[in-house]
This record gives C-alpha cells, structure tokens and sequence, in this order.
C-alpha cells in the first residue's frame, strides 16, 4: 500500500487522483523498478540480460557473443547482478552467469522479447 493512501491532493479536478493513490507502489518497490530499468536502459547490457535469459554462460563467451571486451562485459555484469537481474555460480576455474529467476527478471525477459517482436529461441535437445 502506498504512502500516500491517506493524503487528499490540493486541488480536486474529479479525474479520481485520489483513488488512484490507494493503490500507488511504495517507494521501495518503484526504487527496485527503477534500478532494474535503468541497468536494462544500457544497449550493451539489454544484449547481455537477453543472451543470460536463454543460456549460461561464462564472460568469454559473452564477449565473444558480443562482441565486446571480457573488461567491458564484466563491469555490465557487475551492473545487472547488482540489481539482481542475474546470477552467477563457479564451475571450477570457470565463473558462469544466467538470469535470475526472481518475477521481475522473468517479466522484463518477456517485456523485451514482446517489444522487440521476437520470440525465444527453440530450447536446445
């Protein structure tokens, strides 16, 4: 529920502003949007969420993938951990990433694809 559940507006147009704001986000929950969008606003990172969406895969491979630095693609990586867009795991020598299963990873998983107009690839046998 919002903060602002109990607040009249200064001026009132009858346009229903008023019950809207029952049921406004609260602040935390529009910050974690917002740091979602904001590392998906990034081209290079869009490209990398999208890939880690399909598949896991270690930052030579997303470089090469790409066509980026392994530098370049580690600091994107960074990013999208930070907000919790995707995960990592160490196999042996080896650190592999791949999008997180939380809600709001999946949804803009599938917000891309729709804006995009493209479909998810085939799941490989």
């Amino acid at each position: 529920m919002s903060e602002n559940n109990s607040k009249r507006l200064p001026h009132d147009h009858n346009g229903g502003a008023e019950d809207i704001l029952c049921s406004m986000p609260d602040l935390t929950t529009v910050c974690t949007v917002a740091m979602a969008m904001k590392q998906l606003g990034d081209p290079s990172r869009l490209r990398i969420f999208w890939l880690l969406c399909h598949c896991e895969e270690c930052v030579i491979n997303i470089a090469a993938a790409t066509n980026m630095t392994s530098p370049a693609v580690s600091h994107h990586l960074r990013l999208l951990k930070s907000a919790g867009l995707i995960i990592s795991e160490r196999h042996g020598k080896e650190m592999y990433y791949k999008a997180s299963s939380i809600p709001i990873a999946e949804k803009l998983h599938h917000i891309i694809e729709e804006l995009a107009m493209i479909s998810c690839p085939e799941e490989l046998t």
